[in-house]
């Protein structure tokens, strides 16, 4: 993310729809089917992971609880407190996490004591749901067992769910509970009672649904994850983003607090909470729950390649100046090891340090880790000297990790202009590029990379969304990223890679916006955003083919942008139109040269995404805007059709 003030353009309603009169003919579009072109990169569309916007705590990771260890700063921010209760770190269980809670007898039989806790923006429990109460406990009274007393409560009190547990142990252990919701509530709480006359010790006070992605007891919502899957993503980039950097070098994203006992890894401060003064959110730290093991774990259950991004020793340069704010170049022998002893955490045998770590917490084959990225947007000869450090280790001890370097913030100027010969220069491998932009600015650069230099780094697309004077999701906006995408696919052999973003925001406490996907504490919502990626990732084929209209490609003549491909796996050509005209375009497809022999299927299989520019999805109106699939005839050798206004559609032609 970075700090620009964007400017609006002059049309306000249909931003990026072309306003020409559309000649009636039909725009004929000749594939040439004899001249396959570039392999097409399993990991070219993707997935971008940055905790903004409660993504993680609050979001994707299922924990319901906030500051579940009482280690937040101010140690019962998100707890309510009454009675008789002491937080302390006296003979702590955690070292990394040494605070924990006495909850005592009040002194009275008619007098409670206990905690509530908040959640983010509330607790959302379902209908008959079950949820998994944990809690590592003491019971410090020696003449006896102790109790607790946990509920589920909703917001007028009404008790969902209780059950009680028995503290028999004088030494730390583990209790759990299963609670079932008797109804549902999407801002709940979570409330624990002392109900005996003694002495308990709490620390780690958790509450996850039992229905998580995979099943999983430190588990990741389901309906989110879910959502993350059927975008078939090829490379998944984590964990931001500002965050990798921090607001300063004490709070930037460690990736070695975020492995090992989940209970041991220490909360970290959120650097979105306080960065926009009309959105803050004191409250919004990392528990590290959602850390570097379980990303690899989601990287491989959907299916994409893991991009991990480390510090390069600068702190965020929006908002630190002088080099005393960063680590000296050389100083950074610390951040080159976390970089090496990452891949071999990704990669190592279980016989090494790293690699034994990953196989006591659940895995032991190897994450199969190909990429890395060092530092996020950074930009200036800063940047570029603390990198020169890292490439030279990367490269001496794992010469098969591909590197991915930095253009800056900025998707053209003075710092852009500077990095890329830099990142040659060092022999990077990709190259990665920022833009949050107007929607004229999505449409002028479909072509953007048409003559892009072939011989230096391929370009990983890493953060990009079209940005409207009111930063909403709705149709324009897809539609001109649609647009834009189609140049990204007509230069697979140099753009490999391209992910959206953000991915995540919480209705209720978002720092940013647009973003792919919206949810509350129960639901969630995938933008039109959302459904441009799906078709461009369900439908990325293995080749590019060359499409051109009037012997050139097809980037805005007439408010026109389409692109093509070749399925070799399902067998078919896949054509995508986008068209940005107020009016219907009669459009033909000649698929040319086709090899004799070569038998077309006689039905057309058509996906369109169109609605008013203005329209978005919402939580309680999440259809208003999705695909929807038809068939049409092919007509020998040519698709012919006419491409909605405003619209996207993908056509997809079987061949045998």
């Amino acid at each position: 993310m970075k700090h620009i003030i964007y400017h609006s353009i002059a049309c306000l309603a249909l931003l990026c729809l072309a306003r020409e009169v559309v000649a009636q003919e039909a725009v004929e579009l000749r594939l040439d089917t004899r001249k396959a072109g570039a392999v097409i990169h399993p990991t070219m569309y993707g997935l971008f992971f940055e905790d903004i916007n409660f993504a993680a705590d609050g979001g994707l990771y299922a924990e319901l609880v906030k500051n579940r260890s009482f280690d937040f700063p101010q140690p019962l921010m998100g707890w309510k407190s009454f009675g008789n209760v002491k937080v302390t770190r006296e003979r702590p269980l955690f070292e990394r996490n040494p605070n924990h809670v006495i909850l005592s007898y009040p002194g009275h039989d008619h007098k409670h004591t206990g905690l509530e806790n908040e959640g983010f923006v509330g607790m959302g429990f379902k209908e008959n749901a079950a949820y998994r109460f944990s809690v590592w406990a003491k019971n410090m009274n020696p003449a006896g067992p102790q109790k607790i007393r946990v509920e589920l409560i909703n917001t007028r009190d009404y008790i969902l769910a209780r059950e009680e547990i028995t503290i028999d142990s004088p030494g730390w252990k583990k209790y759990s509970v299963t609670l079932r919701s008797r109804s549902g509530e999407p801002k709940g709480r979570l409330r624990v009672f002392l109900a005996s006359r003694g002495s308990v010790a709490l620390e780690h006070v958790s509450l996850f649904p039992v229905e998580t992605y995979k099943g999983r007891e430190n588990g990741l919502r389901a309906d989110l994850a879910t959502m993350l899957e059927a975008l078939e993503p090829g490379i998944f980039r984590f964990p931001g983003g500002c965050i990798v950097e921090g607001t300063d070098l004490a709070t930037r994203y460690n990736w070695k607090n975020s492995v090992g006992l989940v209970e041991n890894r220490p909360v970290n401060e959120n650097r979105w909470h306080y960065t926009f003064a009309d959105r803050l959110f004191p409250d919004y730290f990392q528990s590290y729950g959602l850390g570097f093991y379980e990303f690899f774990l989601l990287s491989e259950d959907i299916g994409a390649e893991p991009l991990p991004v480390l510090s390069c020793g600068l702190a965020c340069q929006f908002q630190n100046n002088g080099e005393e704010c960063h680590v000296p170049v050389d100083a950074l022998d610390d951040y080159i090891r976390d970089a090496l002893d990452l891949i071999e955490f990704a990669n190592g045998d279980p016989s090494t340090a790293w690699g034994k770590l990953r196989a006591e917490m659940g895995h032991p084959a190897p994450f199969h880790l190909k990429y890395i990225a060092i530092g996020n947007e950074q930009w200036g000869p800063e940047y570029v000297t603390r990198l020169a450090p890292f490439v030279k280790a990367i490269r001496a001890k794992y010469p098969a990790i591909k590197i991915v370097g930095s253009a800056g913030p900025y998707a053209e100027g003075g710092l852009f202009d500077y990095l890329w010969p830099e990142m040659k220069r060092l022999n990077a491998d990709l190259v990665d590029e920022h833009y949050y932009k107007d929607p004229a600015w999505f449409l002028k650069n479909a072509a953007r990379y048409d003559a892009y230099d072939r011989k230096g780094p391929a370009v990983f697309a890493g953060e990009y969304a079209c940005h409207m004077p009111n930063r909403a999701n709705n149709f324009a906006s897809a539609l001109c990223e649609a647009a834009f995408m189609t140049g990204l696919e007509r230069n697979a052999d140099l753009v490999q890679m391209a992910t959206y973003a953000p991915l995540f925001a919480h209705v209720e406490a978002w720092q940013w916006r647009p973003d792919l996907i919206w949810f509350d504490n129960t639901r969630a919502v995938a933008t039109p955003n959302y459904y441009v990626q799906q078709l461009f990732s369900l439908n990325k084929g293995t080749r590019v083919m060359p499409l051109t209209l009037n012997g050139k490609p097809a980037t805005g003549a007439d408010g026109l942008y389409a692109s093509a491909v070749r399925d070799d796996g399902e067998k078919c050509y896949i054509v995508k139109v986008v068209n940005t005209a107020e009016k219907e375009r009669p459009v033909q497809v000649l698929l040319d040269n086709l090899k004799r022999g070569t038998r077309l299927r006689p039905e057309v299989h058509v996906t369109t995404l169109r609605a008013d520019g203005n329209q978005e999805n919402t939580l309680d109106d999440p259809a208003a805007v999705t695909p929807v699939t038809s068939t049409l005839p092919l007509n020998g050798n040519a698709v012919q059709f006419s491409a909605p206004p405003a619209s996207f559609s993908v056509y997809k032609v079987a061949y045998e």
